[in-house]
Protein backbone atom coordinates (compact mmCIF):
# COMPACT_ATOMS: atom_id res chain seq x y z
CA UNK A 1 0.00 0.00 0.00
CA UNK A 2 1.33 3.33 -0.89
CA UNK A 3 2.17 5.40 1.67
CA UNK A 4 0.21 9.38 1.60
CA UNK A 5 2.59 11.89 1.72
CA UNK A 6 2.49 14.71 3.71
CA UNK A 7 2.91 18.21 4.73
CA UNK A 8 5.55 16.90 7.73
CA UNK A 9 6.90 14.40 5.02
CA UNK A 10 8.20 17.28 3.44
CA UNK A 11 9.37 18.97 6.37
CA UNK A 12 11.01 16.15 7.33
CA UNK A 13 12.36 15.09 4.00
CA UNK A 14 14.06 19.22 3.63
CA UNK A 15 15.73 18.41 7.59
CA UNK A 16 17.09 15.39 6.22
CA UNK A 17 19.04 17.17 3.46
CA UNK A 18 20.83 19.37 6.15
CA UNK A 19 21.55 15.73 8.80
CA UNK A 20 22.73 13.73 6.73
CA UNK A 21 19.61 11.83 7.16
CA UNK A 22 19.67 11.94 10.65
CA UNK A 23 16.21 12.50 13.37
CA UNK A 24 16.68 15.57 15.33
CA UNK A 25 14.44 14.24 17.92
CA UNK A 26 16.35 11.14 17.93
CA UNK A 27 19.41 13.10 18.81
CA UNK A 28 18.29 15.82 21.45
CA UNK A 29 16.27 12.78 23.19
CA UNK A 30 19.18 10.73 23.58
CA UNK A 31 21.55 13.69 24.43
CA UNK A 32 18.36 14.79 27.44
CA UNK A 33 18.54 11.27 28.77
CA UNK A 34 22.18 11.56 29.06
CA UNK A 35 22.37 14.85 30.66
CA UNK A 36 19.62 14.64 32.95
CA UNK A 37 21.01 11.59 34.61
CA UNK A 38 24.87 13.26 34.40
CA UNK A 39 22.76 16.22 36.27
CA UNK A 40 21.35 13.92 38.68
CA UNK A 41 24.44 12.18 39.66
CA UNK A 42 26.11 14.51 41.78
CA UNK A 43 28.94 12.15 42.78
CA UNK A 44 29.40 11.28 38.97
CA UNK A 45 30.03 15.45 38.05
CA UNK A 46 32.45 15.22 41.11
CA UNK A 47 34.36 12.11 39.57
CA UNK A 48 34.63 13.69 35.75
CA UNK A 49 36.07 16.87 37.39
CA UNK A 50 38.39 15.80 39.02
CA UNK A 51 38.99 13.36 36.06
CA UNK A 52 39.68 16.94 34.08
CA UNK A 53 42.00 18.18 36.80
CA UNK A 54 43.88 15.03 36.47
CA UNK A 55 44.05 15.25 32.52
CA UNK A 56 45.15 19.12 32.86
CA UNK A 57 47.89 18.04 35.53
CA UNK A 58 49.05 15.37 32.43
CA UNK A 59 48.96 18.06 29.73
CA UNK A 60 50.83 20.59 31.81
CA UNK A 61 53.75 17.81 31.84
CA UNK A 62 53.54 18.18 28.04
CA UNK A 63 55.23 21.57 28.20
CA UNK A 64 58.57 20.39 29.66
CA UNK A 65 58.91 17.79 26.54
CA UNK A 66 57.32 14.94 28.01
CA UNK A 67 54.60 12.58 25.72
CA UNK A 68 51.77 11.46 28.05
CA UNK A 69 49.43 9.67 25.84
CA UNK A 70 49.50 8.23 22.27
CA UNK A 71 46.75 8.21 19.67
CA UNK A 72 45.29 5.20 18.88
CA UNK A 73 46.37 2.27 16.41
CA UNK A 74 43.86 3.57 13.95
CA UNK A 75 44.63 7.31 14.48
CA UNK A 76 46.94 8.66 11.93
CA UNK A 77 46.17 12.65 12.13
CA UNK A 78 49.66 13.03 14.44
CA UNK A 79 51.90 10.17 12.40
CA UNK A 80 54.38 13.16 11.66
CA UNK A 81 57.31 13.76 12.94
CA UNK A 82 56.95 17.61 12.89
CA UNK A 83 53.79 16.38 15.37
CA UNK A 84 56.23 15.69 18.24
CA UNK A 85 58.34 18.81 18.45
CA UNK A 86 56.92 21.89 20.75
CA UNK A 87 54.76 23.66 20.49
CA UNK A 88 52.57 20.91 18.13
CA UNK A 89 53.44 18.44 20.64
CA UNK A 90 51.89 20.62 23.30
CA UNK A 91 48.68 20.88 21.40
CA UNK A 92 47.85 17.42 19.89
CA UNK A 93 48.88 15.70 23.67
CA UNK A 94 46.43 17.93 24.53
CA UNK A 95 43.75 17.40 22.00
CA UNK A 96 44.30 13.21 22.84
CA UNK A 97 43.87 14.25 26.56
CA UNK A 98 40.07 15.76 25.97
CA UNK A 99 39.43 13.29 23.62
CA UNK A 100 40.23 10.47 26.41
CA UNK A 101 37.97 12.85 29.65
CA UNK A 102 35.29 13.29 26.65
CA UNK A 103 35.44 9.11 26.24
CA UNK A 104 34.59 8.90 29.98
CA UNK A 105 32.42 11.40 30.25
CA UNK A 106 29.91 9.91 27.83
CA UNK A 107 30.29 6.49 28.77
CA UNK A 108 27.25 4.82 30.09
CA UNK A 109 26.29 5.60 33.40
CA UNK A 110 23.62 4.05 35.76
CA UNK A 111 20.25 4.60 34.28
CA UNK A 112 21.25 5.71 31.02
CA UNK A 113 19.52 3.97 27.95
CA UNK A 114 22.90 2.15 26.62
CA UNK A 115 21.64 3.18 22.95
CA UNK A 116 21.39 7.16 23.56
CA UNK A 117 24.23 6.75 25.63
CA UNK A 118 25.97 5.60 22.36
CA UNK A 119 24.56 8.22 20.38
CA UNK A 120 26.29 10.51 22.57
CA UNK A 121 29.55 9.02 22.81
CA UNK A 122 28.97 9.42 18.60
CA UNK A 123 27.87 12.83 18.15
CA UNK A 124 30.86 14.29 20.68
CA UNK A 125 33.50 12.23 18.95
CA UNK A 126 31.99 13.72 16.05
CA UNK A 127 32.45 17.02 17.25
CA UNK A 128 35.70 16.52 18.67
CA UNK A 129 36.93 15.29 14.97
CA UNK A 130 35.82 18.79 13.92
CA UNK A 131 38.24 20.58 15.85
CA UNK A 132 41.07 18.69 15.66
CA UNK A 133 44.63 20.61 15.78
CA UNK A 134 44.78 18.64 12.25
CA UNK A 135 42.09 20.35 10.76
CA UNK A 136 43.13 23.78 11.32
CA UNK A 137 46.43 25.52 8.76
CA UNK A 138 47.62 27.71 11.72
CA UNK A 139 48.05 24.45 14.19
CA UNK A 140 48.95 21.58 11.53
CA UNK A 141 52.66 21.51 10.98
CA UNK A 142 53.06 19.84 7.96
CA UNK A 143 51.05 22.84 6.43
CA UNK A 144 52.33 25.32 7.73
CA UNK A 145 55.54 23.53 6.27
CA UNK A 146 54.02 23.10 3.21
CA UNK A 147 52.76 26.66 2.82
CA UNK A 148 56.49 27.90 3.52
CA UNK A 149 58.02 25.95 1.34
CA UNK A 150 55.43 26.35 -1.71
CA UNK A 151 54.76 30.12 -0.99
CA UNK A 152 51.34 29.61 -0.36
CA UNK A 153 51.00 27.30 -3.93
CA UNK A 154 49.19 24.71 -1.96
CA UNK A 155 46.81 26.66 -0.31
CA UNK A 156 46.18 27.99 -4.19
CA UNK A 157 45.87 24.40 -5.49
CA UNK A 158 43.50 23.57 -2.72
CA UNK A 159 41.03 26.21 -2.72
CA UNK A 160 40.88 25.00 -6.92
CA UNK A 161 40.52 21.63 -5.91
CA UNK A 162 37.64 23.00 -3.48
CA UNK A 163 35.57 24.38 -6.33
CA UNK A 164 36.30 21.75 -8.64
CA UNK A 165 34.67 19.21 -6.01
CA UNK A 166 32.08 21.76 -4.98
CA UNK A 167 30.99 22.09 -8.98
CA UNK A 168 31.06 18.56 -9.33
CA UNK A 169 28.88 17.92 -6.07
CA UNK A 170 26.30 20.59 -7.26
CA UNK A 171 26.21 18.79 -11.01
CA UNK A 172 26.32 15.21 -9.47
CA UNK A 173 29.53 14.36 -11.19
CA UNK A 174 31.95 11.75 -9.61
CA UNK A 175 34.94 13.23 -8.17
CA UNK A 176 38.29 13.24 -10.27
CA UNK A 177 39.52 14.79 -13.97
CA UNK A 178 39.49 11.87 -15.78
CA UNK A 179 37.55 9.34 -14.58
CA UNK A 180 37.94 5.55 -15.59
CA UNK A 181 35.31 4.46 -17.41
CA UNK A 182 32.75 1.44 -17.14
CA UNK A 183 33.15 -0.77 -19.86
CA UNK A 184 36.86 0.34 -20.95
CA UNK A 185 38.77 0.51 -17.96
CA UNK A 186 36.15 -1.16 -15.27
CA UNK A 187 34.40 -4.22 -15.52
CA UNK A 188 35.96 -5.21 -18.68
CA UNK A 189 36.05 -9.01 -17.95
CA UNK A 190 34.28 -10.53 -20.87
CA UNK A 191 30.76 -11.79 -20.63
CA UNK A 192 27.53 -11.15 -21.95
CA UNK A 193 24.07 -9.96 -20.66
CA UNK A 194 21.85 -12.82 -21.04
CA UNK A 195 18.87 -12.54 -18.99
CA UNK A 196 16.96 -9.08 -17.96
CA UNK A 197 14.37 -7.77 -16.10
CA UNK A 198 12.70 -4.66 -14.56
CA UNK A 199 14.87 -4.89 -11.50
CA UNK A 200 18.68 -7.16 -12.84
CA UNK A 201 20.52 -8.00 -15.61
CA UNK A 202 22.32 -11.40 -15.51
CA UNK A 203 26.18 -11.37 -17.04
CA UNK A 204 27.33 -14.69 -18.16
CA UNK A 205 31.09 -14.54 -18.05
CA UNK A 206 33.22 -16.08 -21.24
CA UNK A 207 35.38 -18.89 -20.03
CA UNK A 208 38.81 -18.60 -20.32
CA UNK A 209 39.91 -22.03 -19.87
CA UNK A 210 39.53 -25.08 -21.93
CA UNK A 211 37.37 -26.67 -19.54
CA UNK A 212 35.01 -25.30 -16.82
CA UNK A 213 33.46 -27.42 -13.29
CA UNK A 214 30.27 -28.54 -13.98
CA UNK A 215 28.95 -26.41 -11.14
CA UNK A 216 28.81 -22.57 -11.65
CA UNK A 217 29.18 -20.05 -9.11
CA UNK A 218 26.46 -17.33 -9.06
CA UNK A 219 27.25 -13.62 -7.49
CA UNK A 220 24.51 -11.56 -5.84
CA UNK A 221 26.42 -8.25 -5.28
CA UNK A 222 25.01 -5.70 -2.93
CA UNK A 223 22.52 -3.05 -4.51
CA UNK A 224 23.56 -0.68 -2.39
CA UNK A 225 26.64 -0.64 -4.28
CA UNK A 226 27.49 -1.04 -8.31
CA UNK A 227 28.11 -5.04 -8.86
CA UNK A 228 31.65 -4.33 -10.25
CA UNK A 229 33.83 -3.40 -6.94
CA UNK A 230 34.22 -7.63 -7.71
CA UNK A 231 35.21 -7.04 -11.30
CA UNK A 232 37.43 -4.09 -10.80
CA UNK A 233 40.79 -3.09 -12.75
CA UNK A 234 41.88 -6.84 -14.57
CA UNK A 235 44.50 -7.27 -11.94
CA UNK A 236 42.38 -7.05 -9.21
CA UNK A 237 39.43 -8.40 -10.64
CA UNK A 238 37.44 -11.42 -8.12
CA UNK A 239 35.22 -12.33 -11.09
CA UNK A 240 38.25 -12.17 -13.82
CA UNK A 241 40.20 -14.66 -11.16
CA UNK A 242 37.11 -17.46 -10.88
CA UNK A 243 36.94 -17.64 -14.79
CA UNK A 244 40.84 -17.89 -15.03
CA UNK A 245 40.23 -21.05 -11.88
CA UNK A 246 37.97 -22.86 -14.40
CA UNK A 247 34.73 -21.74 -13.60
CA UNK A 248 31.29 -20.79 -15.12
CA UNK A 249 30.42 -17.61 -13.75
CA UNK A 250 27.17 -15.46 -13.43
CA UNK A 251 26.88 -11.93 -11.89
CA UNK A 252 23.86 -10.29 -10.81
CA UNK A 253 24.00 -6.67 -11.43
CA UNK A 254 21.39 -4.27 -9.92
CA UNK A 255 19.23 -1.45 -11.63
CA UNK A 256 19.99 1.80 -9.94
CA UNK A 257 16.30 2.78 -9.06
CA UNK A 258 14.52 5.98 -9.80
CA UNK A 259 11.66 7.38 -7.89
CA UNK A 260 9.49 5.30 -10.00
CA UNK A 261 10.70 2.56 -8.02
CA UNK A 262 9.58 3.87 -4.82
CA UNK A 263 6.80 0.94 -4.33
CA UNK A 264 9.56 -2.15 -5.09
CA UNK A 265 9.41 -4.29 -1.79
CA UNK A 266 12.55 -6.58 -0.38
CA UNK A 267 10.23 -9.80 -1.84
CA UNK A 268 10.27 -7.90 -5.41
CA UNK A 269 14.19 -8.00 -4.50
CA UNK A 270 14.48 -12.06 -3.77
CA UNK A 271 12.17 -12.71 -6.99
CA UNK A 272 13.42 -10.89 -9.57
CA UNK A 273 17.02 -11.14 -8.25
CA UNK A 274 18.29 -14.40 -6.69
CA UNK A 275 15.26 -16.90 -7.77
CA UNK A 276 15.12 -15.33 -10.98
CA UNK A 277 18.63 -15.69 -11.54
CA UNK A 278 18.95 -19.28 -10.43
CA UNK A 279 16.25 -20.65 -13.44
CA UNK A 280 18.02 -18.37 -15.57
CA UNK A 281 21.66 -20.23 -14.61
CA UNK A 282 20.60 -24.11 -14.83
CA UNK A 283 18.48 -23.64 -18.38
CA UNK A 284 21.95 -22.21 -19.80
CA UNK A 285 24.30 -24.40 -17.81
CA UNK A 286 22.00 -27.45 -17.01
CA UNK A 287 21.04 -28.92 -14.07
CA UNK A 288 24.08 -29.44 -12.24
CA UNK A 289 23.90 -27.72 -8.53
CA UNK A 290 24.76 -23.97 -7.81
CA UNK A 291 27.56 -22.63 -6.16
CA UNK A 292 26.15 -19.46 -4.39
CA UNK A 293 28.17 -16.51 -3.70
CA UNK A 294 26.37 -13.06 -1.96
CA UNK A 295 28.88 -9.76 -0.98
CA UNK A 296 26.91 -7.49 1.85
CA UNK A 297 23.72 -6.89 1.63
CA UNK A 298 23.72 -9.78 -1.50
CA UNK A 299 24.90 -12.06 1.35
CA UNK A 300 21.94 -11.38 3.21
CA UNK A 301 19.64 -11.56 0.58
CA UNK A 302 21.11 -14.82 -0.77
CA UNK A 303 20.73 -16.61 2.66
CA UNK A 304 17.36 -15.39 2.70
CA UNK A 305 16.92 -17.15 -0.54
CA UNK A 306 18.41 -20.39 0.77
CA UNK A 307 16.89 -20.49 3.83
CA UNK A 308 13.51 -20.55 1.87
CA UNK A 309 14.97 -22.93 -0.84
CA UNK A 310 15.81 -25.58 2.37
CA UNK A 311 12.47 -25.10 3.89
CA UNK A 312 10.78 -25.58 0.23
CA UNK A 313 13.09 -28.97 -0.38
CA UNK A 314 14.99 -27.08 -3.24
CA UNK A 315 18.16 -28.54 -3.74
CA UNK A 316 19.93 -26.53 -6.86
CA UNK A 317 22.22 -24.68 -4.27
CA UNK A 318 26.05 -26.64 -4.08
CA UNK A 319 27.56 -24.19 -1.47
CA UNK A 320 26.98 -21.40 0.32
CA UNK A 321 30.13 -18.59 0.29
CA UNK A 322 29.33 -14.99 2.42
CA UNK A 323 31.40 -12.22 2.44
CA UNK A 324 31.29 -9.29 4.50
CA UNK A 325 27.34 -10.29 5.19
CA UNK A 326 24.92 -10.47 8.03
CA UNK A 327 22.41 -12.74 9.10
CA UNK A 328 22.05 -11.43 12.73
CA UNK A 329 22.12 -8.08 13.65
CA UNK A 330 22.38 -7.51 17.37
CA UNK A 331 26.10 -6.60 16.75
CA UNK A 332 26.02 -4.77 13.82
CA UNK A 333 28.23 -1.63 14.94
CA UNK A 334 28.05 1.83 14.37
CA UNK A 335 25.33 1.50 11.77
CA UNK A 336 23.00 0.30 14.79
CA UNK A 337 23.38 4.45 15.92
CA UNK A 338 21.12 4.68 13.40
CA UNK A 339 18.26 2.73 13.47
CA UNK A 340 15.49 3.13 16.15
CA UNK A 341 11.92 3.80 15.79
CA UNK A 342 12.72 7.53 15.74
CA UNK A 343 15.02 7.50 13.57
CA UNK A 344 13.31 5.35 10.72
CA UNK A 345 10.47 7.33 10.99
CA UNK A 346 12.29 10.36 9.86
CA UNK A 347 14.27 8.61 7.31
CA UNK A 348 10.78 7.04 5.76
CA UNK A 349 9.43 10.62 5.69
CA UNK A 350 12.32 11.22 3.95
CA UNK A 351 12.66 8.41 1.47
CA UNK A 352 8.59 8.92 0.78
CA UNK A 353 8.86 12.28 -0.02
CA UNK A 354 11.79 11.77 -2.89
CA UNK A 355 10.75 7.81 -3.42
CA UNK A 356 14.56 6.55 -3.20
CA UNK A 357 17.43 7.14 -0.49
CA UNK A 358 19.74 8.80 -2.36
CA UNK A 359 23.42 7.35 -2.62
CA UNK A 360 24.99 10.96 -1.37
CA UNK A 361 22.93 10.45 1.51
CA UNK A 362 24.15 7.27 2.80
CA UNK A 363 27.73 8.28 1.68
CA UNK A 364 27.42 10.83 4.62
CA UNK A 365 26.07 8.17 6.81
CA UNK A 366 29.62 5.48 6.39
CA UNK A 367 31.59 8.52 6.82
CA UNK A 368 30.82 9.30 10.17
CA UNK A 369 31.91 6.30 11.25
CA UNK A 370 35.10 6.88 9.65
CA UNK A 371 35.47 10.27 9.63
CA UNK A 372 39.02 10.86 10.08
CA UNK A 373 39.89 8.40 7.25
CA UNK A 374 37.11 9.46 5.05
CA UNK A 375 36.44 12.90 5.63
CA UNK A 376 39.06 15.24 7.51
CA UNK A 377 42.65 13.27 6.23
CA UNK A 378 41.07 13.78 2.66
CA UNK A 379 39.96 17.09 3.30
CA UNK A 380 43.62 18.29 4.92
CA UNK A 381 45.54 16.60 2.05
CA UNK A 382 43.10 18.21 -0.93
CA UNK A 383 42.65 21.63 0.35
CA UNK A 384 45.49 22.70 2.90
CA UNK A 385 48.16 20.34 1.22
CA UNK A 386 47.25 20.70 -2.44
CA UNK A 387 47.46 17.39 -3.09
CA UNK A 388 44.66 16.16 -4.91
CA UNK A 389 43.38 12.47 -5.12
CA UNK A 390 44.84 10.30 -8.16
CA UNK A 391 42.23 8.86 -10.08
CA UNK A 392 41.99 5.11 -9.03
CA UNK A 393 39.52 2.18 -9.37
CA UNK A 394 38.38 2.16 -5.92
CA UNK A 395 37.83 5.65 -5.82
CA UNK A 396 36.13 5.76 -9.62
CA UNK A 397 33.62 2.63 -8.27
CA UNK A 398 32.78 4.46 -4.37
CA UNK A 399 31.60 7.31 -6.80
CA UNK A 400 29.26 5.15 -9.15
CA UNK A 401 27.03 5.08 -6.20
CA UNK A 402 23.39 4.01 -6.41
CA UNK A 403 19.76 4.64 -4.93
CA UNK A 404 17.70 2.36 -2.78
CA UNK A 405 13.99 2.25 -3.27
CA UNK A 406 11.95 3.29 -0.46
CA UNK A 407 9.90 0.74 0.25
CA UNK A 408 12.72 -2.02 0.29
CA UNK A 409 15.34 -0.10 2.64
CA UNK A 410 12.57 0.50 4.71
CA UNK A 411 11.95 -3.39 4.97
CA UNK A 412 15.40 -3.92 5.11
CA UNK A 413 16.43 -1.60 7.63
CA UNK A 414 12.96 -2.72 9.67
CA UNK A 415 13.21 -6.49 9.43
CA UNK A 416 16.79 -6.70 9.67
CA UNK A 417 18.12 -4.10 11.87
CA UNK A 418 15.42 -3.25 14.26
CA UNK A 419 13.23 -6.32 14.69
CA UNK A 420 16.28 -8.61 13.45
CA UNK A 421 13.58 -11.14 12.25
CA UNK A 422 15.80 -13.66 10.25
CA UNK A 423 17.91 -14.44 13.03
CA UNK A 424 14.82 -15.31 15.06
CA UNK A 425 12.99 -17.23 12.87
CA UNK A 426 10.42 -14.58 11.87
CA UNK A 427 11.29 -13.77 8.53
CA UNK A 428 8.65 -14.77 6.13
CA UNK A 429 9.14 -15.66 2.35
CA UNK A 430 6.07 -16.69 0.34
CA UNK A 431 3.90 -16.03 3.59
CA UNK A 432 5.73 -18.53 5.89
CA UNK A 433 8.77 -18.52 8.10
CA UNK A 434 12.35 -19.13 7.08
CA UNK A 435 15.51 -20.33 8.95
CA UNK A 436 19.04 -19.95 8.75
CA UNK A 437 18.98 -23.29 10.88
CA UNK A 438 17.48 -24.68 7.85
CA UNK A 439 20.23 -24.55 5.51
CA UNK A 440 22.40 -27.42 5.55
CA UNK A 441 25.23 -26.97 3.09
CA UNK A 442 28.65 -26.29 3.36
CA UNK A 443 29.15 -22.76 3.94
CA UNK A 444 32.64 -20.62 3.29
CA UNK A 445 31.90 -17.31 5.23
CA UNK A 446 34.45 -13.86 5.08
CA UNK A 447 35.02 -11.12 7.54
CA UNK A 448 37.35 -8.37 7.37
CA UNK A 449 39.28 -6.71 10.77
CA UNK A 450 38.65 -3.10 9.94
CA UNK A 451 34.85 -3.72 8.87
CA UNK A 452 32.37 -0.78 10.29
CA UNK A 453 29.84 -1.70 7.83
CA UNK A 454 29.26 -5.47 8.39
CA UNK A 455 32.07 -5.85 12.11
CA UNK A 456 33.45 -9.13 11.39
CA UNK A 457 31.92 -10.36 14.97
CA UNK A 458 28.65 -9.50 13.85
CA UNK A 459 29.46 -11.76 10.57
CA UNK A 460 30.59 -14.67 12.56
CA UNK A 461 27.02 -15.22 14.45
CA UNK A 462 26.23 -17.56 11.96
CA UNK A 463 27.85 -20.69 13.77
CA UNK A 464 25.16 -19.99 15.99
CA UNK A 465 22.81 -20.06 13.66
CA UNK A 466 23.88 -22.68 11.58
CA UNK A 467 24.69 -26.43 12.67
CA UNK A 468 26.18 -27.06 9.06
CA UNK A 469 30.19 -27.46 8.39
CA UNK A 470 31.35 -23.67 8.51
CA UNK A 471 34.70 -22.32 6.92
CA UNK A 472 35.41 -18.77 8.11
CA UNK A 473 38.31 -16.90 7.22
CA UNK A 474 39.19 -13.51 8.82
CA UNK A 475 40.77 -10.91 6.14
CA UNK A 476 42.76 -7.62 6.73
CA UNK A 477 41.32 -4.69 5.39
CA UNK A 478 38.34 -3.45 5.28
CA UNK A 479 34.61 -3.96 4.19
CA UNK A 480 36.02 -3.49 0.84
CA UNK A 481 39.53 -3.64 0.57
CA UNK A 482 39.72 -6.82 2.65
CA UNK A 483 37.02 -8.59 -0.01
CA UNK A 484 38.99 -6.59 -2.95
CA UNK A 485 42.23 -8.44 -2.13
CA UNK A 486 44.03 -10.45 -5.47
CA UNK A 487 46.92 -12.14 -4.92
CA UNK A 488 49.91 -10.53 -4.71
CA UNK A 489 48.70 -7.19 -2.98
CA UNK A 490 51.12 -6.61 -0.73
CA UNK A 491 50.24 -6.50 3.43
CA UNK A 492 47.85 -8.63 3.12
CA UNK A 493 47.22 -11.70 5.64
CA UNK A 494 44.17 -13.73 7.07
CA UNK A 495 42.71 -16.31 9.16
CA UNK A 496 40.97 -19.38 8.58
CA UNK A 497 39.25 -22.03 9.96
CA UNK A 498 37.02 -24.75 9.57
CA UNK A 499 34.37 -26.27 11.89
CA UNK A 500 32.67 -29.52 11.10
CA UNK A 501 29.04 -30.22 11.00
CA UNK A 502 27.71 -30.59 14.24
CA UNK A 503 30.75 -28.91 15.62
CA UNK A 504 30.97 -27.35 19.09
CA UNK A 505 31.11 -23.55 19.10
CA UNK A 506 33.79 -21.54 19.54
CA UNK A 507 33.42 -17.41 20.41
CA UNK A 508 34.94 -15.20 17.72
CA UNK A 509 37.69 -13.98 20.14
CA UNK A 510 39.06 -17.38 21.15
CA UNK A 511 38.69 -18.10 17.67
CA UNK A 512 40.80 -15.48 16.60
CA UNK A 513 43.77 -16.61 19.34
CA UNK A 514 43.71 -20.04 18.53
CA UNK A 515 43.90 -19.57 14.61
CA UNK A 516 47.21 -18.12 13.26
CA UNK A 517 47.35 -15.42 10.46
CA UNK A 518 48.98 -16.52 7.20
CA UNK A 519 50.51 -13.89 4.79
CA UNK A 520 48.67 -13.19 0.87
CA UNK A 521 45.30 -13.34 -0.17
CA UNK A 522 42.23 -15.49 1.41
CA UNK A 523 41.04 -16.16 -2.46
CA UNK A 524 43.45 -18.82 -3.41
CA UNK A 525 41.82 -20.57 -0.25
CA UNK A 526 38.27 -20.54 -1.60
CA UNK A 527 38.85 -21.54 -4.85
CA UNK A 528 40.55 -24.66 -3.12
CA UNK A 529 36.99 -24.94 -1.35
CA UNK A 530 35.07 -24.79 -4.27
CA UNK A 531 37.19 -27.04 -6.18
CA UNK A 532 37.07 -29.86 -3.10
CA UNK A 533 32.87 -29.36 -3.72
CA UNK A 534 32.75 -29.34 -7.74
CA UNK A 535 32.67 -32.58 -10.16
CA UNK A 536 35.28 -32.70 -12.67
CA UNK A 537 35.88 -30.69 -15.41
CA UNK A 538 33.65 -30.29 -18.54
CA UNK A 539 33.41 -28.34 -21.70
CA UNK A 540 31.88 -24.84 -20.59
CA UNK A 541 28.76 -23.79 -21.84
CA UNK A 542 27.49 -21.64 -24.68
CA UNK A 543 26.58 -18.12 -23.89
CA UNK A 544 23.21 -18.01 -23.58
CA UNK A 545 20.74 -20.26 -24.69
CA UNK A 546 18.13 -19.10 -27.01
CA UNK A 547 16.48 -22.31 -26.83
CA UNK A 548 15.41 -22.28 -23.16
CA UNK A 549 14.11 -18.83 -23.72
CA UNK A 550 17.85 -16.67 -22.68
CA UNK A 551 19.59 -15.17 -25.38
CA UNK A 552 22.45 -13.37 -25.25
CA UNK A 553 21.17 -9.47 -25.35
CA UNK A 554 24.63 -7.71 -25.27
CA UNK A 555 27.54 -7.44 -23.72
CA UNK A 556 29.03 -7.28 -20.57
CA UNK A 557 28.66 -5.38 -18.36
CA UNK A 558 25.24 -4.51 -19.61
CA UNK A 559 23.14 -1.33 -19.64
CA UNK A 560 21.77 -1.54 -15.80
CA UNK A 561 25.29 -0.30 -14.19
CA UNK A 562 25.69 2.79 -16.52
CA UNK A 563 22.57 4.17 -14.63
CA UNK A 564 23.58 6.96 -12.92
Amino acid sequence: MKRVISDDCVVHAAEGRLTQGLSPTAMWLAYLDWSSHLANAPFRRMALAEAAQQQMGRWMQTLSGQQVIVAGPHDHRFDSEAWKQPPFSTLQQGFLLLEEWWAQAAAPAEGVNRHNASIVSFAARQWLDTFSPSNFPCFNPDVIAATLQQSGGNLVTGMQAFFDDLQRAVAGRPPGDAPLQVGRDLAVTPGKVVFRNELIELIQYTPSTGTVRPEPVLIVPAWIMKYYILDLSPGNSLIRYLVGQGYSVFAISWRNPDASMRDTSFDDYLTLGPRAAFDAVQAIAGKARVHGCGYCLGGTLLSVAAAAMARDGDDRLASLSLFAAQTDFTEAGELQLFISEDQLAFLEDMMNAQGYLDSRQMAGTFQMLRPNDLIWSRMIRNYLLGQPDATSDLMTWNADGTRMPARMHSQYLRWMYLENRLAEGRFEVDGRPIAVADIKLPMFVVGTESDHVAPWHSVYKIHLLSDGEITFVLTSGGHNAGIVSEPGHPHRHFRIGRRPADGNYTGPDEWMAATPSQDGSWWPCWVDWLGQRSGAPIAPPSSGSRKAGYPALMESPGSYVREH
